[in-house]
């Protein structure tokens, strides 16, 4: 008789999904569905920048791009879970947090709880404007959505811990703001409103730069016709399209279309 043969130890490995709260998943889900946006619109900059959300159900702690993969690879398992002392928490990726994007998003996660999500950019017409002394001009009516937006002047790569409190100083209870020779910071109560205010504000930057190149005088409307406009466009909750929820569902279909991979 043969003697019994012991089976090998099968190591066991569970997804991210399997790991994580279905809240958690879902949000998983939208941000790197954000990261695959923000890639598919042009306002990256290779593996520079983050956008990152608030984990539900722990407010301390928020979720963020592993620092060295292209916002068009990013799926919903390898977001890393930070804290706001820079704990890593969850990590199931190779890499790990950018410092000046830990310092930036920390800032604004603790001090903003009416947000759950905070993105940054460095796009050639966000950090075009970001030089001018002029700020933001309300050239169109897209531009006039951000007629009230914050300003922080420039101190270096933003990795000292101690610029926290000035950049949630400078941006008060605004949704966007200009970082002075730096880029576009801006703050959504979801993921959705977020990459609506993202996408509008970086709008209003190209058309600032294209009609600054034209040479030509330009029309501001009267300051009661700008400050109407704003009323109109500013986040609200019972406006879904000014939130960005109506696109949202229709942004994920196009997405579904090309790939769905960043729901793994």
């Amino acid at each position: 008789m043969n003697p019994p043969v012991s089976a090998p130890a099968i190591k066991v490995v569970k997804s991210v999904r399997e790991q994580v709260s279905a809240e958690e998943w879902q949000a998983r889900v939208n941000l790197a569905a954000c990261y695959r946006l923000t890639a598919m619109y042009g306002m990256t900059e290779m593996i520079a920048n983050h956008i990152s959300c608030r984990v539900p159900g722990e407010p301390s702690h928020f979720l963020i791009n592993p620092y060295g993969m292209l916002y068009e690879e990013i799926d919903a398992s390898c977001l890393i879970k930070v804290d706001h002392d820079g704990n890593t928490v969850f990590n199931a990726s190779d890499y790990g947090v950018n410092a000046a994007g830990f310092v930036i998003h920390s800032a604004i996660h603790m001090a903003r709880h009416d947000v759950d999500c905070v993105t940054h950019t460095h796009t050639p017409a966000g950090m075009a404007v970001s030089a001018m002394q002029c700020g933001l001009l309300p050239l169109a009516q897209t531009s006039m959505r951000f007629v009230h937006i914050a300003y922080h002047d420039f101190e270096g790569i933003a990795d000292d811990v101690g610029e926290r409190e000035r950049l949630v100083r400078d941006l008060g209870d605004h949704e966007a703001m200009i970082l002075r020779n730096h880029g576009l910071l801006v703050v959504g109560r979801s993921i959705a409103s977020a990459f609506n205010a993202l996408f509008r504000l970086e709008r209003a930057c190209e058309v600032q730069v294209m009609a600054l190149s034209c040479n030509t005088k330009l029309t501001i409307p009267a300051s009661e016709i700008l400050e109407k406009t704003f009323d109109k466009m500013r986040p609200r909750t019972d406006k879904p399209n000014r939130n960005g929820d109506l696109a949202w569902p229709a942004l994920l279909r196009k997405l579904d279309r090309l790939d769905t991979s960043y729901r793994d």
